[in-house]
């Protein structure tokens, strides 16, 4: 990622964390609205896991300008939701889920610079965790 992409990214997560609970509570509802199949992954306590999305996206994008160090954690991670029976496709869905809304938390806020730079976090935090998934599949 380019540094200003960074920035788009972290300064548009500062809005967002401004009412945490109510971007956490808008990407669970589409990403169950996307594929209902996917609430069965979850716990019935969705506070705690709401909490948790923003606690993985704060760490994430607090290190897009030194992922190297999070990308063990991110892997490791990937391993845990190949156990959970989080599929490869499934990626794709939270992609859709989280960009909209981000889209629908920033407005006007999210223009074509802020969504391409939020397209390209997730795609480095997915494929990094793609790959702690292949490899416990693998070893399974």
């Amino acid at each position: 990622m380019t540094p200003l992409q960074i920035a788009h990214v972290q300064n548009s997560f500062d809005r967002i964390a401004v009412d945490a609970p109510h971007f956490s509570a808008l990407f669970y509802a589409r990403l169950f609205a996307l594929n209902p199949q996917l609430r069965r992954l979850f716990a019935s306590d969705m506070g705690h896991q709401e909490q948790r999305l923003m606690e993985m996206i704060q760490l994430v994008v607090n290190s897009l300008d030194s992922f190297g160090g999070l990308v063990p954690v991110l892997r490791a991670l990937g391993e845990r939701h190949q156990d959970y029976g989080v599929a490869p496709r499934d990626y794709d869905t939270v992609g859709s889920a989280l960009l909209w809304s981000l889209d629908k938390v920033l407005g006007t806020g999210f223009s074509r610079e802020v969504k391409l730079a939020w397209i390209a976090a997730y795609t480095i935090m997915s494929t990094t965790m793609l790959e702690g998934a292949r490899r416990r599949a693998a070893a399974a």
